[in-house]
C-alpha cells in the first residue's frame, strides 16, 4: 500500500516521519544491508563502480545509515566521515565500523556547518537525497567541501518510477509522498520527496557541477537467485539511478 501526500504534506511532519521510520527500521535494515538484493546486488555495486578507485581519499558519506558504503570504502583504503538523521543508525555505523569519532548525527537539509571547506576528496549520498525537500542547500554545501575538482555520486530512486508507483498526475512538481515498507520486518510508512528527472540534476549543474555519468543500474547476476520476480522487473525498467557529479573550478 502507498499513500500519495502530495503538496498538502507539512514539511516539518515529513521529516519527523522519516526520522521515526528509520529509527524504527534502523536494527533490522542494519542486519540485512550485507545481503538484501536492492541494497547488495543492485544499489551498491552499480554506485561503487561510479566511486571508482577509492584508495588514499577523503569520503564524506552523507545519509550513512548504518555505515555499510563506509565499511566498504574503508576497505578499499579511503578515509570516511559519515553522517545521518537517525542516531540509531549513527550508533550502528560507529560499532560496524569500530571508528566512533568518523560518525555524527546530521540532518541532510541543514548546513554542514561542522566541515571545512575543500575538505573531502568525494561525497557518496546513497538512497538519502530523496529524503530532502530543495537540494540546493545541499549542494552548494558539498561544492564547498569538496577539493578542487571532487565528484559526487548519488543513488536515489528513478524519477520515472516513483512517478509511476505513486501514481501521480504533476510530474514538475516536487512532492511529499509515503510508502509502506514490509522488507525489513513488519509495516513502516516511510516518506520522501518525488521529483523530476530534471530537479534531480539542475540542482548539480546549477551550482557549480557538471554531469560526467549517470546509470540506469541493472541487477547484478546474484540478484535473481535470492528475489527472481524483481530480478526480472529490474531488468525491464529501472527503479533507481545513479549519477556522478564533478566540481567545476
Amino acid at each position: 500500500m502507498t499513500v500519495l501526500w502530495g503538496r498538502r504534506a507539512n514539511k516539518t511532519s515529513v521529516k519527523q516521519g522519516i526520522l521515526e521510520a528509520y529509527e524504527t527500521l534502523a536494527e533490522r535494515y542494519n542486519t540485512l544491508i550485507d545481503r538484501k538484493p536492492h541494497n547488495a546486488h543492485y544499489d551498491r555495486p552499480n554506485t561503487l563502480k561510479l566511486l571508482g578507485n577509492v584508495e588514499g581519499k577523503h569520503i564524506l558519506d552523507a545519509g550513512c545509515g548504518p555505515g555499510k558504503y563506509a565499511e566498504e570504502l574503508f576497505s578499499r583504503g579511503a578515509e570516511v566521515v559519515g553522517f545521518d538523521l537517525s542516531p540509531k543508525m549513527v550508533s550502528l555505523a560507529k560499532e560496524r565500523n569500530d571508528r566512533p569519532d568518523n560518525f555524527f548525527v546530521h540532518d541532510l537539509s541543514k548546513p554542514l556547518h561542522m566541515l571545512d571547506n575543500e575538505q573531502f576528496d568525494m561525497v557518496v549520498s546513497a538512497l538519502a537525497l530523496h529524503y530532502v525537500e530543495d537540494w540546493n542547500p545541499l549542494v552548494k554545501e558539498f561544492w564547498r567541501v569538496l577539493k578542487k575538482s571532487g565528484s559526487v555520486v548519488v543513488s536515489i530512486e528513478h524519477p520515472f518510477f516513483v512517478y509511476t508507483y505513486f501514481k501521480s498526475k504533476k510530474y514538475f512538481e516536487v512532492e511529499a509522498v509515503s510508502a509502506i515498507w514490509k522488507g525489513f520486518g513488519g509495516r513502516v510508512k516511510v516518506p520522501s520527496y518525488r521529483r523530476s528527472l530534471m530537479d534531480c540534476l539542475q540542482p548539480f549543474t546549477a551550482n557549480g557541477f557538471y554531469i560526467d555519468d549517470l546509470i540506469e543500474p541493472l541487477p547484478v547476476p546474484e540478484f535473481e537467485a535470492l528475489d527472481p520476480r524483481h530480478f526480472k522487473e529490474l531488468l525491464e525498467f529501472p527503479a533507481f539511478m545513479c549519477f556522478k557529479a564533478i566540481k567545476r573550478s
